[in-house]
């Protein structure tokens, strides 16, 4: 068994218009657990989330770690310290990040030897879809799909991508945002998503930013989910207006993401930056959200250190 172990694991936005439950994409924000072998289950918070997160077995990471200890019969527990920089209930992957982070703690901590095949699975498990997990997993732009076990492949974009946040004033519980969607679309839509999900894998995988803007389109959860997020097409209009190629729900919102692209990943981020800018007027006039601000992609996922 290690017994001090560091694990940083990236935001992730997931769906990116059409791929619903499928799509993944990491961002440069980070959350880092750090955690020491332990007599029982303590949890030390910092930043997002740090007066309203469980101390103890029942914060989500300490809860992943313990499912990994139980699995490879390791008694007594670990005090964790968490620095959290992606904030909970706004569609950026939080609970997949602290699951993940959990998972390769326990299996640090453990020596478990569990495989990123393994941790997704039980990331699956527990989080009820894999889109975030395999991303905050694996970085970069990750399609998953169910092949008895839920599976990933990740796509190195052509081009440099970065995005645009326009987080909300309020958070959403992914719970609800998901009770809005109907059990069944009409055929249309979901030929119309399998066109334009297949459109911006091709377009994400050939750097292609006419295809990009085009595969940025959903007709299968956004239009449902404006029942809690009205503002939705005013805030993809503000970031279109603005430079941005497309705009999205980022997950279950209510955060929205504009995606740019340009030759590479720093010509991106200085894109998204005066997008941005740009788009800060539009944005600031809305009742329920915050200045837009710009992000890299994150392409390394999560990392393990022993320390």
């Amino acid at each position: 068994m290690s017994h001090r172990v560091r694990v940083s694991v990236p935001a992730s936005s997931a769906n990116i218009g059409p791929g619903f439950d499928a799509f993944g994409l990491a961002l440069d924000l980070r959350n880092t657990f750090v955690a020491e072998v332990a007599d029982e289950w303590t949890v030390e918070l910092s930043g997002e989330g740090a007066q309203t997160l469980p101390r103890d077995a029942g914060n989500p990471v300490a809860q992943a770690a313990a499912r990994v200890f139980a699995e490879a019969g390791v008694r007594g527990g670990a005090h964790i310290r968490c620095d959290n920089r992606v904030p909970p209930g706004e569609g950026l992957g939080s609970s997949a990040a602290a699951v993940v982070g959990g998972l390769m703690l326990g299996d640090a901590l453990s020596g478990a030897g569990l495989s990123h095949a393994d941790i997704l699975a039980l990331a699956t498990e527990i989080e009820g879809h894999p889109d975030n997990a395999a991303a905050s997993l694996h970085g970069g732009f990750t399609v998953c799909w169910y092949d008895g076990a839920p599976r990933s492949l990740r796509i190195e974009p052509g081009c440099g991508l970065a995005v645009v946040l326009v987080r909300a004033t309020h958070s959403l519980a992914t719970t609800e945002s998901r009770s809005l969607l109907p059990a069944e679309v009409p055929h249309a839509d979901a030929a119309f998503n399998a066109g334009r999900a297949g459109l911006l894998v091709a377009a994400v995988s050939l750097g292609d930013e006419n295809a990009l803007a085009a595969g940025l389109t959903d007709r299968i959860h956004e239009p449902y989910r404006r029942a809690a997020i009205p503002d939705i097409e005013l805030v993809r209009a503000a970031l279109i207006d603005a430079g941005a190629t497309g705009a999205v729900l980022s997950g279950a919102g209510p955060t929205m993401v504009g995606l740019v692209s340009a030759q590479d990943g720093d010509a991106a981020r200085e894109r998204a930056a005066r997008v941005a800018a740009a788009a800060t007027a539009a944005v600031t006039h809305l009742p329920h959200r915050h200045p837009p601000f710009a992000l890299g992609i994150d392409m390394s996922g999560a990392t393990v250190e022993r320390m």
